[in-house]
């Protein structure tokens, strides 16, 4: 039997991992670590700037390349597609590395559980036992950064995607909304009347952004700080809240 804990690791800060964390990655007989094609070296380089910073000893890496999705229409079914190839590849990395069985180890952006795949994924393996370490989300450090609450005074939220957002508009019965994996700019399907936005890139990290105010003043300085961000580290993460203002 292999058991493969996923565990959260914030926006790759070591100083986010809980110690609950620390010890899984310490306790795990491999490590699983994933090559994108075409990522830049210093969004790669987090995950071994992590494991540095919190190995007591050393703990076998073993790397495994990430299928790019097909970009066809069916959304949905270009993800599932896409989701049991990962599977495949998870599935002949730890066979390979741990045929005697063992523990092994997969360090998930934020928590595996909000916005994330990797639970489904593992979900397709047969023979496997799936544990969770919970890690500090994108969301809770935007929050944090600008000193504000999640929702309203007694206000509703919902956690979308840019994607969904671009499409349908404002979620009905939300006073608040938080936007994850937007490609960039999907607040600009909406009216920016009376909407203030929180935004962060890198949040948490030191190349960390932040912009917030009115969403019609500050919205083309955010395109245009994002922009500049992704060309200078070729890669961007960023999350932003909005909130209608009363009145």
């Amino acid at each position: 039997m292999i058991e493969l804990t996923l565990i959260g690791i914030g926006m790759g800060n070591p100083d986010h991992l809980t110690r609950a964390a620390v010890a899984a990655i310490n306790g795990a007989d491999l490590i699983l670590i994933p090559r994108k094609a075409g990522e830049r070296g210093d969004l790669a380089d987090l995950r071994h700037q992590v494991l540095n910073a919190v190995l007591t000893a050393p703990v076998p890496v073993a790397k495994f390349d990430m299928p790019e999705r097909d970009a066809r229409p069916d959304y949905l079914g270009a993800v599932d597609d896409w989701h049991d190839d990962i599977a495949a590849r998870w599935d002949a990395a730890l066979r390979s590395h741990l045929p005697q069985g063992g523990r092994a180890a997969l360090l998930v952006w934020g928590d595996p559980s909000l916005y994330d795949s990797t639970l489904r994924i593992a979900g397709r393996l047969n023979d496997l036992r799936v544990t969770v370490v919970p890690g500090i989300t994108s969301l809770q450090l935007l929050t944090a950064a600008h000193g504000v609450p999640l929702n309203g005074l007694g206000g509703a939220v919902t956690i979308t995607t840019g994607r969904r957002l671009r499409d349908h508009g404002w979620p009905e019965g939300a006073d608040s909304v938080a936007v994850m994996l937007d490609a960039g700019g999907a607040f600009s399907a909406l009216d920016p009347a009376g909407i203030r936005i929180w935004w962060g890139a890198y949040v948490g990290m030191a190349q960390e952004r932040l912009i917030a105010g009115d969403l019609a003043t500050v919205g083309p300085r955010i395109l245009a700080q994002r922009a500049a961000l992704r060309a200078e580290h070729g890669w961007i993460m960023d999350i932003y809240l909005m909130r209608r203002q009363a009145g």
